[in-house]
């Protein structure tokens, strides 16, 4: 467990490394009138499997597609989350709640948590190969009117077969908001 929250955080710092000057540059374009983002939006990205399971048969690490959608619960900090997680083999659907919590102008942090449904059981997904927990983090940033970038890392538990590893994700996008 230890080495699966390391894991986790080390791949959370340095995704938001990446993505953080996208956000603090653009964020300086918008006028201070918004802190955090409320918008509702699906998005379309890629999706990077960084692990694998060790046992060698359909569980590599595998890159391939991500779909995502949120939606805004009212005037709560929560969201329901939907993603689609798909390589050449099969796909993982994710349904998810998360926290969100505004960290600059348009742009939230969120924590999120759900369960993967892989299609096609023993094959290969971003997010391993066998239905499991999942919980994530990411950032989200409105950049123009109607869009905006998101990316995340996800974690889910024991979601290799004969494996207690870890599958972790790390995906990217944009989004059209429909607020």
């Amino acid at each position: 467990m230890q080495r699966l929250l390391k894991s986790f955080l080390t791949i959370s710092a340095l995704s938001s490394l990446i993505v953080a000057p996208i956000f603090l540059s653009n964020g300086q374009a918008y006028a201070e009138t918004q802190k955090g983002t409320d918008a509702s939006y699906v998005g379309a990205g890629i999706a990077a499997g960084v692990t694998s399971g060790g046992q060698g048969i359909n569980d590599d690490a595998t890159f391939g597609g991500n779909v995502t959608g949120r939606l805004k619960l009212g005037n709560t900090p929560f969201s329901a989350r939907g993603n689609v997680l798909w390589s050449d083999k099969t796909s993982a659907i994710i349904p998810e709640l998360s926290f969100d919590v505004p960290i600059a102008n348009r742009t939230n942090a969120y924590l999120t948590g759900g369960y993967s449904f892989v299609e096609k059981d023993g094959s290969p997904t971003p997010i391993g190969n066998k239905d499991a927990v999942v919980v994530g983090a990411g950032v989200e940033s409105e950049i123009a009117n109607n869009f905006l970038l998101y990316t995340n890392t996800k974690v889910g538990i024991s979601a290799y077969q004969n494996s207690n590893t870890p599958a972790v994700s790390i995906n990217a996008g944009i989004g059209y908001s429909f607020k």
